[in-house]
């Protein structure tokens, strides 16, 4: 009887305990679901370089890559090289935009730092050695983020591979593949993810397209298909609807969902000609955003469960049976749609938001410009607690009211450029900045923050 009681106490204690993790974590790309929602948050209001900063660190070399949250860690990635680039410029690039080369020999560094110190516990090569492959000017060799599920992280550098590593730093598995040319020497950008004990990951290219599924545990590979696809830039997402958990693709050709052995489960065509955002889900509705500017074609389609085969509208279609909307002019080109409450915002590369009715895709308010000197975006929007929150490239966020009525609320600036979506943590903002880490929390709340037992500081040796 007695082990009886004390295996439901444990058992009780692990649910708890995750539960309460759940919360804490934020473990890759947009977070949980991909969503970039942080449920029951609360961020400070205001922010800037000094204001409610707990921490500034900063970090060698240049990556672009999210930093991610679990357990009292930080992990990011970098590109530390012999000849890193200046500050990239901000803004939409018309001209001179083919990829370059870097130049000498680079290390692909994985740094993890301490919650309550910013100090950085422990670094990992993953790689060195030349960059194979030419990168966009607002690109980065290290810019997909890392995936984190509490026993392993898993970082990807997209021209070199996947490559595993437990909490204390051991490298568990590596999953090397060569840098695929890419269209116009832009580089790679998709991030991995993880469910139920497997690794997913899509690498579109311009010489052979594929998404492969990994063992979590010993990186053995479990299937890979091809795709009929050149080079995107969206990450993958696992959708847990209604009805089934699919794997969801999206990219120039088609959107592609699969389940979780690889079978094709249904596809769509009907994008723009360059891709980038990546899908956002709920357990009703998907929602994809196809939007590269000098496009007559900048699509967002919300997508029901269950669909089979080719779902493509025909002609000027606007919805289907399992198509329940589709916006012909409204999709964004790099950051990914955000779907708060009943409302689909959409954050564009110039400086507006859009917000429609989630359901039925009608306009609640068109685009709205956030900043009267025309900043642009490529972080991916967020939300929690009734607010909505854009990061322009310059370093500036802007707090916009949730709903029905466009307003902001507040504009809090870093003055350091940025391209990396930030990470939600325990009432905390991390954002990645072009050299550095911060951690931001109100300064009412730093004397009643609660660490687990196993978020202890370690000695930089440990």
């Amino acid at each position: 009887m007695r082990a009886k009681t004390a295996t439901l106490l444990a058992a009780a204690s692990t649910l708890i305990t995750g539960l309460a993790m759940g919360q804490d974590n934020w473990s890759q790309f947009r977070g949980p679901d991909s969503a970039g929602v942080a449920q029951g948050a609360k961020l400070p209001r205001r922010w800037n370089a000094t204001e409610n900063v707990v921490w500034k660190t900063e970090i060698p070399g240049m990556g672009w890559s999210s930093p991610i949250v679990w357990n009292g860690r930080i992990i990011v990635t970098s590109a530390v090289g012999e000849s890193e680039a200046a500050v990239p410029r901000t803004g939409l690039y018309i001209q001179n935009m083919r990829g370059r080369l870097g130049e000498g020999e680079f290390r692909f560094v994985v740094y993890c730092l301490d919650w309550q110190t910013g100090k950085i516990l422990w670094e990992k090569v993953a790689y060195q050695g030349r960059p194979q492959v030419p990168i966009h000017a607002k690109n980065s060799y290290a810019t997909a983020t890392p995936v984190a599920d509490g026993e392993q992280v898993v970082a990807c550098f997209g021209t070199a591979g996947l490559f595993c590593y437990g909490r204390d730093s051991n490298e568990i598995w590596a999953h090397r593949w060569e840098g695929f040319r890419m269209r116009s020497g832009w580089g790679p950008a998709s991030s991995p993810v993880i469910h139920e004990g497997r690794v997913y990951a899509v690498n579109d290219n311009e010489t052979g397209s594929f998404l492969l599924a990994l063992d979590k545990v010993t990186g053995k590979q479990i299937w890979t298909v091809a795709r009929d696809e050149k080079s995107n830039w969206s990450s993958p997402i696992v959708w847990k609807n209604g009805l089934r958990t699919e794997i969801v693709t999206t990219g120039s050709n088609k959107v592609r969902s699969y389940d979780l052995d690889g079978r094709l489960l249904w596809e769509l065509s009907g994008m723009s000609s360059i891709h980038i955002p990546t899908p956002v889900a709920t357990k009703e509705l998907l929602y994809v955003s196809s939007g590269y500017v000098i496009d007559q074609f900048r699509p967002v389609y919300a997508i029901r469960p269950g669909a089979a085969g080719d779902i493509s509208l025909p002609g000027d279609q606007t919805s289907s049976k399992y198509v329940a909307f589709c916006l012909p002019l409204a999709g964004s080109y790099i950051p990914s749609p955000l779907v708060h409450g009943d409302y689909l915002y959409l954050l564009y590369d110039r400086g507006s938001l859009a917000c429609h009715d989630a359901h039925t895709g009608k306009e609640i308010y068109g685009r709205q410009r956030l900043s009267p000197d025309r900043a642009t975006f490529s972080t991916s929007p967020w939300a929690c607690d009734g607010k909505v929150y854009c990061l322009s490239e310059d370093g500036e966020t802007f707090v916009v009211q949730a709903g029905r009525e466009f307003k902001i609320l507040q504009r809090n600036p870093l003055n350091e450029v940025t391209l990396a979506s930030p990470a939600l943590a325990r009432d905390n903002l991390v954002i990645r900045t072009f050299r550095s880490v911060y951690r931001i929390e109100a300064a009412t709340l730093r004397s009643s923050t609660t660490f687990h037992q196993n978020d202890r500081p370690r000695s930089q040796g440990q």
